[in-house]
């Protein structure tokens, strides 16, 4: 067989394998469905992570270089770096809405899909009254966390959540 032949084979033997791994994991939700809520937990993971790197770099940047904004209580958060943030980035997330901070404690959160949800609106609110929002605005609107797509009830919505 040659090489090419090979590679061709590898290919669709690895495609094959990735759709019956998401045939699994999505269970009974449509493909397209599926699609839309793992693009969007995976955007949602980009800009949680690229919110706190911003703030980790520019501290460290000034000297402190035990800081991790994923640590910071909110209320600091608040106060020390909201201000001028929106204005910057367009968006703000507080260290608990971080994706990082709700995956550590998901598998006992017993209302993560409404935690998903409030926290999907208090990103698109932080950006009200600026030029971002009309670029934030409904950008969760495909990922309904309380949708029955997900399952009939709150544990199986949950249980969804965590194969994403």
């Amino acid at each position: 067989m040659s090489i090419h032949n090979t590679e061709a084979s590898q290919r669709a033997e690895l495609h094959r394998k990735i759709w019956a791994i998401a045939d699994d994991v999505r269970g009974a939700v449509d493909g397209w469905d599926f699609k839309q809520y793992i693009l969007g937990i995976l955007f949602y993971r980009f800009i949680s992570e690229h919110m706190a790197n911003y703030f980790d770099h520019a501290e460290h940047e000034a000297g402190d270089l035990d800081f991790r904004y994923a640590d910071l209580a909110n209320e600091e958060a608040e106060e020390d770096f909201r201000p001028g943030t929106v204005e910057d980035k367009g968006f703000f997330i507080l260290p608990s809405q971080l994706f990082e901070n709700v995956v550590k404690n998901a598998s006992q959160n017993e209302n993560l899909n409404e935690e998903l949800a409030n926290i999907f609106q208090s990103i698109e609110k932080s950006a009200i009254g600026f030029k971002s929002e009309d670029d934030i605005k409904g950008l969760f609107d495909n990922l309904d966390t309380r949708s029955n797509i997900l399952g009939g009830t709150v544990p199986e919505k949950i249980s969804a959540f965590l194969t994403f």
